[in-house]
């Protein structure tokens, strides 16, 4: 997986997943933790970590009653300006949850509701355009705990790729400055805003930007394989290509930069639509793109025209269908499938075999198929 982040050429295609989703885990392999789900199959293996450091001097600490809400959520950083309040709720469907951000001035919230495979926001904490200046003035700036990625490290790096993400805003985030931003507002709110305000989109996006090079600037030492930043609310699937280069490219190429400064690689994460955007994306000198999602679940790319456009200035990861050959299917279409992507893409080193983002569901036969057939592709 390093030689074609790198953009050179393997032994053999690297093939891999994206996270692996604890229900799946649960359902289809009896509980089975990450390491024993590569083992089983063989596929290069990835462990995910993400640690939180405080900034004591600064006044902020560990949030003392810390409850985990998100899949790899970190321990989250409080001050006693910057204060959360968890509150279930009754819902007859969902699990549902309050989550509160207590400041001196206003208390903000979110709903979040989860199901056996995902959570997701029912109520933005962004209710009015006041909001993010009470967020500017009193949110913390969470750093990275290099001792405990390094120990990580220790432990897996010889075998794993070692994978983190930039730092998402508390309660609900992603990696990316307008992805973080349409998790707080709603991905709709915020197109019509980028149109009838940009220039209150603009003030909030510099400081999510901001929130999130403090984070990273503090990566320097830690030993990370790769950072993912973005999110899908940046692809041309949710957003045009003239609000992708306007509202989302310069936030997040000026984080790619910085990443680099810190010695870190960075895969650009864009489940969706992306053909549009391609050297868009490139041009913010990303070290990979993923997910490369095809039209069969939702997305555009046509992998061969990818390869052609940007393989040669970035690594591909993804591109594999895995609604349609993880599930419903012979061992030898998958098979075939795993074929068509190392044709399509494989040419030249720089590019890693993944399902195109998250699965929750598998025929486990599927899966050792995918894996075997990539390990024949040799070049």
């Amino acid at each position: 997986m390093l030689t074609a982040l790198r953009g050179e050429i393997p032994d053999r295609l690297p093939v891999t997943t994206h996270h692996l989703m604890p229900s799946f885990l649960k359902q289809y392999m009896n509980g089975a933790n990450d390491q024993e789900f590569f083992d089983r199959f063989g596929l290069d293996p990835i462990v995910w970590r993400i640690a939180y450091a405080a900034d004591e001097p600064a006044g902020e600490y560990f949030d003392p009653n810390h409850t985990e809400l998100g899949f790899l959520e970190a321990r989250r950083v409080c001050s006693d300006q910057w204060q959360f309040k968890l509150e279930k709720l009754d819902h007859k469907n969902y699990e549902t949850t309050r989550f509160s951000i207590i400041t001196p001035v206003k208390t903000l919230s979110m709903v979040l509701q989860s199901d056996a495979h995902t959570t997701w926001v029912a109520e933005y904490l962004i209710k009015e355009k006041g909001d993010i200046d009470i967020i500017a003035r009193y949110m913390t700036y969470p750093k990275c705990n290099v001792q405990a990625i390094n120990q990580a490290a220790d432990v897996y790096g010889e075998n794993n790729l070692v994978r983190g993400h930039i730092a998402c805003f508390d309660g609900f985030g992603q990696p990316g400055c307008w992805q973080d931003f349409s998790c707080l507002y709603g991905s709709a709110n915020l197109i019509m805003a980028s149109m009838e305000d940009p220039q209150w989109v603009r003030t909030f996006l510099e400081t999510l930007r901001e929130r999130k090079k403090v984070y990273i600037d503090s990566l320097k030492g830690a030993r990370y394989d790769l950072i993912e930043l973005g999110g899908g609310d940046a692809s041309t699937t949710v957003i045009s290509p003239d609000i992708f280069n306007e509202f989302v490219a310069p936030y997040d190429a000026a984080l790619i930069a910085a990443a680099h400064e810190a010695g870190q690689r960075m895969v650009y994460h864009t489940c969706g639509g992306m053909m549009p955007i391609l050297e868009d994306i490139a041009a913010m000198k990303p070290d990979a793109m993923e997910t490369f999602t095809p039209a069969g679940m939702g997305g555009d790319t046509r992998l061969s025209e990818a390869k052609r456009r940007i393989g040669d200035k970035v690594c591909m990861i993804g591109g594999f269908d895995q609604f349609h050959f993880f599930t419903g299917c012979t061992e030898e279409e998958t098979r075939k499938e795993v074929r068509r992507c190392f044709e399509e893409a494989g040419g030249g080193g720089g590019y890693i075999l993944s399902p195109s983002d998250h699965f929750f569901e598998a025929d486990l036969k599927l899966i050792q198929a995918f894996a075997d057939e990539a390990r024949r592709c040799t070049y």
